[in-house]
């Protein structure tokens, strides 16, 4: 009698244990947080400059996909010549892309193209603390905001901020091209008529998700930017310059 008793206790031991490790499963699978299209890449433990940021950048929320876009350091391919208004006429936002994504819809639209575009340049900014370059804050790390406008504009002002197309001067194109900083540039840009620079700007085109879909949002026509832009070059006071010609362009880097 006493080893059925015992047998007994034994099978029903065992079935509450299995119920209650169905429970816990059952709970920690309800636990598990949605999906943001965001997510955590912790920091190096090492953090000096850029060269210790991985491509993804690092931080609490971040987007990896499209940090990897900015951080393109170098490109091969032969650029294509684009209106100012190809830019402008890109769509925005795009249609089915969420952040987080893969870039595969925005390749589609472009993304990833070695582009020149003609424009005056009206600021080239400071940039600020961004995931994309881990949070860093000395201007050798950070990138620079430049404002583009049309260039068929007879007297461009930052007025016409709100119609601009942005390119991004970024710390790992300028490991190999120091002279792509904003702070040169900003100073062509004072010393030219009515501080509007004519620039011809190289770089690969870049949807920019973030600002596009996200909370904050810039004042410009859209959210497609040249960045990294790999060259500018400017036409000097008193010259003529144009898209089809490479007469009179100076490179910024020479």
């Amino acid at each position: 009698m006493k080893r059925i008793l015992i047998a007994v206790r034994l099978i029903v031991f065992t079935l509450s244990s299995i119920s209650d490790a169905q429970r816990r499963r059952r709970r920690t699978r309800t636990r598990t947080p949605r999906a943001t299209g965001k997510v955590n890449v912790p920091c190096p433990a090492t953090l000096n400059d850029i060269t210790d940021c991985p491509d993804t950048g690092c931080g609490p929320s971040l987007d990896p996909n499209l940090n990897k876009q900015k951080n393109i350091a170098t490109d091969t391919q032969a650029a294509v010549k684009k209106d100012f208004q190809d830019l402008a006429a890109l769509p925005d936002p795009v249609p089915g892309f969420k952040i987080g994504d893969t870039r595969g819809k925005l390749t589609a639209l472009g993304e990833g193209q070695k582009v020149t575009v003609v424009a005056y340049a009206l600021v080239a900014r400071k940039g600020n603390k961004e995931s994309c370059n881990c949070g860093l804050s000395q201007p050798s790390d950070t990138d620079n905001h430049i404002v583009l406008v049309d260039p068929s504009l007879t007297s461009p002002s930052l007025v016409d901020e709100t119609d601009s197309q942005t390119a991004e001067f970024t710390p790992r194109v300028r490991l190999t091209h120091p002279k792509l900083a904003g702070v040169g540039l900003q100073s062509l840009i004072v010393d030219a008529p009515n501080q509007a620079l004519l620039v011809r700007v190289t770089g690969l085109l870049m949807f920019d998700s973030e600002h596009s879909l996200g909370p904050f949002h810039l004042k410009r026509h859209n959210n497609l930017e040249v960045h990294p832009v790999m060259g500018l070059e400017f036409c000097p006071t008193g010259k003529t310059c144009t898209a089809d010609s490479d007469a009179n362009w100076t490179n910024i880097e020479n």
